[in-house]
Order: C-alpha cells, then sequence, then structure tokens
C-alpha cells in the first residue's frame, strides 16, 4: 500500500496497531529485554516504531503502554494511552484476550466477535497472536497466555462514538485492519455503518431509518417509536454507499429521513452529500414548484432564494397549499434515485422532514 500521490499529512495508528506493540514490549521486558523503542509489522506490510510510554514486570507478568497517534486525523482516541497486560500459565499455547478498564464488552450480536467477549476485532487479534508466536517461537506451546487490554480514559471517550448503539458496552474497541489510520479517511465510519446494519440484522429487525445525524435520527426515533434503537443508522454524507450496503444485508425496507438540503442532493442523484461533491440544486426544486403550481416563472427566483431553508420558509409564508405537494415531489424524486443508488430490488420510503421535526411528507417505491 502506498501513500497517495496528493498526500502531505500524517498517518496515524490504530488501537490495534498501537495495542500490539504494547503487547510486544511487554512479552520482551517479561523474558529480560527492555526496548523502549518497539518494531512491529502492520496488515499493510509497513513496519511501524512506537515509543513505549511505561512498562513494569514483576517476573510473572508484565504490561506496557503505547500512546495512540492518530496523525492528522480528528480521531476520538488520539492521545489515549492503550495498555496491555501479558501473563503466562503453564499451558498448551492458548490465547485469552480480557478487557480491562475502558475496553468495552460485546453484548449484541452481528459484529462478529461472540456476545461477552471483549471488543476485540479479528485483525487486531492476529497481529498479537504473530507478536507471541514471533517472541517465544516453539516455546509459545508450554504457556497459555492471557492478554488483559486497557484504555485508562476509554469509558469516557466511548460517549463520543457509536459503540453503545452497536452493543458495546464500557469502553473502547480495539480496531484496525491495515494498522494505520489514513488522515480525514472515510473508512472508519463506512465501517461503523456497515457494523449497524450487521447488528440491525443479527437482531431480526426488517426495516432500518437512514438519517445523516444525531438530530433527524432524533426526530425519526420520535416518529417511530415502536422500532427499536438499532433500526436507527446515522449515515452522514454516504448515502449511497448506505444505500448498498443496507440492501445487500437484506433489509425489507429502507428509509431515508432527511431535510430539505440533503434530501434534494439525492433526488438530483449526488451519492454523496458532502458540499464538496455537489451544491443544493436549487433550481432544481424552483422547477419543481413551478410545475406542481401556477405560479408564473418567476414567482420565486434563484437569486431570491438563498437556501433549501429558506425555501421552505417562503413556501410556509407565501404559498402553504404548496408546501404538502412540493414536499412529495423531492420524496417522489429522491425515492427514485435512492433505489438506482441502492443497484438491486429494494423498498425505498423517503420521508422529507422540516426544522422542527415535522414530517412534510412521506413517498415510497
Amino acid at each position: 500500500m502506498k501513500p497517495p500521490r496528493h498526500f502531505k499529512g500524517r498517518y496515524g495508528y490504530t488501537t490495534g496497531a498501537c495495542a500490539t506493540a504494547a503487547l510486544k514490549g511487554a512479552l520482551l521486558i517479561l523474558f529480560g529485554q527492555i526496548q523502549p523503542r518497539i518494531k512491529i509489522k502492520l496488515p499493510v506490510g509497513w513496519e511501524a516504531e512506537f515509543e513505549l510510554k511505561s512498562f513494569a514486570s514483576n517476573g510473572k507478568e508484565a504490561w506496557a503502554s503505547v500512546i495512540k497517534d492518530a496523525g492528522d486525523d480528528p480521531d476520538v482516541t488520539n492521545g489515549a494511552e492503550i495498555k496491555v497486560k501479558v501473563k503466562l500459565i503453564p499451558g498448551t499455547g492458548k490465547i485469552r484476550f480480557q478487557a480491562g478498564e475502558g475496553v468495552g464488552i460485546v453484548t449484541k450480536p452481528g459484529l462478529g466477535i461472540p456476545i461477552g467477549e471483549p471488543a476485540i476485532s479479528a485483525v487486531p487479534r492476529r497481529m498479537m497472536e504473530r507478536v507471541i508466536a514471533e517472541i517465544l517461537g516453539k516455546n509459545k506451546k508450554l504457556w497459555d497466555f492471557i492478554v488483559t487490554i486497557s484504555i485508562p480514559e476509554g469509558e469516557r471517550l466511548a460517549q463520543n462514538t457509536l459503540n453503545a448503539r452497536l452493543g458495546i458496552k464500557g469502553g473502547l474497541s480495539i480496531l484496525g485492519t491495515k494498522g494505520i489510520v489514513i488522515p480525514f479517511s472515510t473508512a472508519a465510519y463506512k465501517a461503523s455503518i456497515v457494523k449497524a446494519f450487521h447488528v440491525a440484522r443479527a437482531l431480526g429487525i426488517q426495516e432500518v431509518i437512514l438519517t445523516t445525524g444525531g438530530r433527524s435520527e432524533a426526530f425519526c426515533q420520535k416518529i417511530f417509536k415502536d422500532l427499536p434503537e438499532e433500526a436507527f443508522v446515522q449515515v452522514g454524507d454516504f448515502v449511497g454507499f448506505s444505500l448498498r450496503s443496507a440492501r445487500r444485508n437484506g433489509f425489507r425496507r429502507i428509509t431515508l429521513a432527511m431535510m430539505l438540503a440533503k434530501m434534494a442532493k439525492i433526488a438530483a442523484g449526488l451519492p454523496n452529500t458532502h458540499a464538496k461533491y455537489g451544491n443544493v440544486p436549487l433550481e432544481k426544486l424552483l422547477l419543481w414548484v413551478q410545475q406542481i403550481s401556477n405560479l408564473p416563472k418567476d414567482f420565486f427566483t434563484k437569486k431570491e432564494i438563498l437556501t433549501a431553508r429558506h425555501l421552505l420558509e417562503i413556501l410556509k409564508e407565501k404559498t402553504p397549499h404548496l408546501l404538502q405537494p412540493f414536499a412529495e415531489r423531492v420524496c417522489s424524486e429522491a425515492a427514485s434515485k435512492a433505489l438506482e443508488m441502492a443497484k438491486g430490488s429494494v423498498n425505498i420510503r423517503a420521508i422529507l422532514l422540516d426544522f422542527d421535526g415535522e414530517l412534510l411528507a412521506c413517498v415510497e417505491k
């Protein structure tokens, strides 16, 4: 894996990579090799070096810690201390992972980790297993290993993540499929969306409500009071990706619930609603207003309408009778485009919300 040509920032490392480095440091210390700087091989094929923040051993067990550096990525775990303790007992080479302070426990199905296990994903587990084999060699089969991972601030930091919704209780996850964090990458967010779908399917949920963020989700939870919280998935700007992922997960119906600006972008065929991919199609919105009414073409002008929200406010004030048919037209156009984005057979429902959470229109295709 090579850095993108345009990349000028600084890569960071995943919690899984940090935990692996801390484990290697602890093992070396346990066998009398004090190395303040630890090198490990990352899944992407790179070699990375980590500095141990602290370490100790009593001869029977040892621990070491690494401070996570997320590079230029605005990661909630940046600066967190990842601490790993390893204990060896006579055995046959078995490895048991335990959640220490600040590392979550899995409480729901669908995450690829058994319920009741610490939230340590498959790749970090394999990385740590390889480190144990690297340090002990053939002697690995003489011992069983108890590996306990802690993040002292993890429970507090987890409040800024979707872990509780996904069924990870008590702290953060030890994650990472590549070992590196690409600054401002979308991979982590997309991964959380996919995990949310897996949890929902594992719980037997047949319908998901896709919202762009916490505010629209809160509005929808009041509208769909009978649905469990796992049915609501915040997809941010990644609407096209989320539609395809939800369709592949076999949901009976996918509901898009958004406010006008985002819904208009979907209606215009934009699978990603971030501003860098396109502006709100005000001209198209004004055309739909004109098509559903007998208003003169110059009744509303693009120059007069500053934003999508402004358009709704003017409709409410000047032509309230047009509000519902206009909202239905936007939903209809968005649902049609969403069907194309999903790239498969699925029922799509588009719900348009106003800025106070009122349901303006609902169209299903």
